[in-house]
């Protein structure tokens, strides 16, 4: 299916694909931890060889210019979504081509398996208005919380503060970078170009305890 729209340097954009026929394509936490690895690789000009970097070095490896920034992440079993901003012409397909070749292809080989991984092309929305991309944050972020609670958005959160002590420890999303926490992981984010929504953690922690409150917020 065509987009209804083409990809324009310094504008940003929702990502997100899924596994086909729904399937689960992160197994374990080497599966999740190789796709945020690629996050980082792939996000280059230069061709990757993944076996060729050192043990330990896959978040500070030397890549040269990037193709895309990246402003938030957020694994899942059979999905992921990313926040981009295309940073030069055809970088968001050249990435995404990158990423979902490079993760299909050591998927498929440690599983034995064969064929397309992801359901299609890449989906992809633009982030037109500043409401709809500082939404895109909570969004993103606040996808890990139906693993705990399915139906705390018609329901609402009974425990806020269960949620947020989950999210905090979800190590498959770049929610703790909001937060603080320094990991190696954080060589993902460009978070500069982004604007500055969340000067502090703690404007950050404000804003997901503002959308836990909302119950009918749409999270999926």
């Amino acid at each position: 299916m065509q987009r209804k729209f083409s990809f324009s340097v310094e504008e940003f954009y929702h990502i997100y694909n899924r596994g086909t026929d729904k399937r689960d394509i992160f197994l374990d936490t080497n599966d999740r931890l190789r796709f945020m690895k690629l996050l980082y690789l792939c996000n280059s000009e230069k061709a990757i060889n993944f076996r060729e970097i050192p043990k330990g070095r896959a978040f500070v490896h030397e890549r040269g210019e990037t193709l895309v920034d990246i402003g938030a992440y957020c694994l899942m079993s059979n999905h992921f979504h990313l926040l981009v901003r295309e940073k030069v012409e055809g970088g968001i397909t050249k990435f995404m081509g990158k990423l979902s070749t490079g993760y299909s292809m050591y998927f498929n080989k440690k599983n034995e398996r064969s064929g397309a991984l992801f359901e299609g092309r890449f989906k992809a929305k633009h982030a037109d208005t500043d409401e709809y991309l500082k939404y895109l944050f909570s969004y993103i972020h606040l996808n890990p919380v139906k693993l705990i609670d399915p139906e705390w958005k018609e329901n609402g959160i009974g425990d806020r503060g269960r949620a947020k002590e989950y999210l905090a420890k979800y190590d498959y999303s770049s929610y703790p970078e909001y937060l603080g926490t320094i990991r190696p992981e954080k060589g993902v984010l460009e978070r500069d170009v982004f604007p500055e929504y969340f000067l502090e953690p703690k404007d950050f922690e404000g804003f997901i305890d503002d959308w836990l409150a909302f119950s009918t917020a749409d999270i999926s």
